[in-house]
């Protein structure tokens, strides 16, 4: 490390320290200095030890501690199919691929390259919708699963949909019933009812995505499960083509099983020459939406991590990846938690209330048990109350204006926590400040 840069460290070790985040400053050299070695290097390495793979940059981040679990999980929200037709490789993403920094990860975030072999790229759509449709209707519910909804296809136009407006362009959410059933009915905003249907949307599928609620009884903590698939079309020419016209980057994930090396290595082999420069846009834009009118600095730390990470802000990445190793960041499960209440109250749910509270209780222990000082006493406080709300909550049923009131003054409290953090760091509050004078994206 040169001069100035052990000067830049020593400052953030100062905005830590004000923080009172004691940040390991042999650590972060260490890590900048395997940052620096990596940032031109596409390489993809293999840890035999655990038997996971990924990008050089994402395998710094990752630890196996929990690789059990996410395996026993994988199996659950994993798309498979015959031999010879369909091809998979399952990845980690988000927080749960950075679990040697993200101390206390969010939800269970999969990514699954399914690559799909057909003599017509319609019959590779048809095959992919029948796959998904089955690992669906097969994995409804279990004793520690429950199935929450898919995305598939694209709305070609504003309409209502059980009496919720859809806007052009955006995903079609399928619900269990819808997928069995195979079609969703809808209101054009000039009052045609139009019936879309499974197979028929997914000639064009868009954001393809599905989503469970699991239960970890050990740890007594719901989470949600999703995997996002990229879906990919091979040939007989052995040319591969993204069903939905863009192959993702493969920047983030940390693959769970090395024997899918060959499926991954043929695939990224079509992944464009642009895509860091790409993945980082869309990265800067959910940044942007959760600094203006999504507001989650959590959600937007998370975020910024990477973007700083794989833009060469390796100093800003330093600071956000000591900030999420602290025990303070026990508070980004109350995220979890909320989405866990939320599903739980969503008409129909099977959910049981009860998990809701369990979990409340398991993690207002764990929240005391890490802050201290005035600001963490008032969160504190806003989860007890929101605890109390929930004695006269029934699962299935939609939220009391008492229990949408206290969630509401947790996530503040918490939103205004992880912004003091952030803010600490003078470069990051420029970029914030930046971000948030620009407004959202339109």
């Amino acid at each position: 490390m040169s001069d100035t840069s052990d000067a830049d460290v020593r400052n953030i070790v100062e905005s830590a320290r004000r923080l009172g985040i004691e940040l390991d400053e042999a650590g972060t050299i260490q890590w900048l200095t395997a940052m620096a070695a990596n940032q031109d290097d596409d390489q993809i390495v293999v840890d035999t030890a655990s038997g996971t793979f990924g990008h050089k940059v994402s395998m710094l981040d990752f630890s196996p501690r929990d690789l059990e679990r996410f395996r026993r999980i994988g199996q659950i929200v994993e798309v498979t199919g015959p031999e010879g037709v369909a091809e998979s490789a399952l990845a980690l993403s988000g927080s749960a691929a950075q679990s040697k920094i993200q101390s206390f990860p969010g939800d269970c975030d999969y990514f699954q390259r399914l690559n799909i072999k057909a003599t017509t790229r319609e019959e590779a759509c048809a095959i992919m919708a029948g796959l998904m449709r089955d690992k669906v209707l097969s994995t409804l519910q279990g004793p520690t699963y429950q199935f929450l909804e898919a995305k598939l296809g694209s709305f070609a136009w504003d309409c209502t949909q059980g009496g919720e407006k859809r806007w052009k362009g955006s995903p079609i959410t399928w619900k269990a019933a819808d997928i069995a059933s195979g079609s969703i009915d809808v209101v054009k905003d000039d009052g045609t009812e139009v019936t879309l249907r499974w197979d028929e949307v997914a000639l064009d599928p868009g954001w393809c995505k599905l989503d469970w609620v699991v239960a970890d009884p050990a740890r007594t903590q719901l989470s949600n499960a999703s995997n996002v698939i990229d879906v990919t079309w091979e040939a007989p020419s052995g040319e591969i083509v993204s069903l939905d016209g863009y192959l993702d980057a493969f920047f983030q994930e940390v693959y769970l099983d090395s024997d899918d090396v060959p499926v991954f290595a043929k695939l990224a082999k079509f992944v464009s020459d642009d895509a860091l420069d790409e993945y980082v846009d869309r990265l800067e834009g959910e940044v942007r939406k959760y600094l203006t009118d999504h507001l989650n600095y959590g959600k937007a730390a998370k975020r910024m991590y990477n973007v700083f990470r794989l833009s060469g802000r390796h100093l800003d990445a330093a600071f956000v990846r000591e900030l999420f190793d602290e025990p303070t960041t026990i508070l980004y499960q109350v995220w979890s938690l909320i989405v866990t209440l939320e599903n739980a109250t969503e008409p129909g749910s099977s959910i049981p209330i009860e998990a809701v509270q369990a979990q409340a209780d398991t993690l207002i222990v764990d929240v005391v048990k890490a802050l201290d000082g005035d600001q963490e006493d008032a969160i504190v406080q806003a989860l007890l109350q929101l605890r109390r709300t929930l004695e006269d909550q029934n699962s299935g049923e939609a939220r009391s204006s008492e229990v949408e009131a206290a969630q509401a003054q947790v996530v503040n409290l918490i939103n205004t926590f992880y912004r003091d953090k952030l803010v600490a760091m003078p470069s990051i509050k420029d970029y914030i400040d930046a971000v948030q004078a620009e407004g959202p994206a339109h």
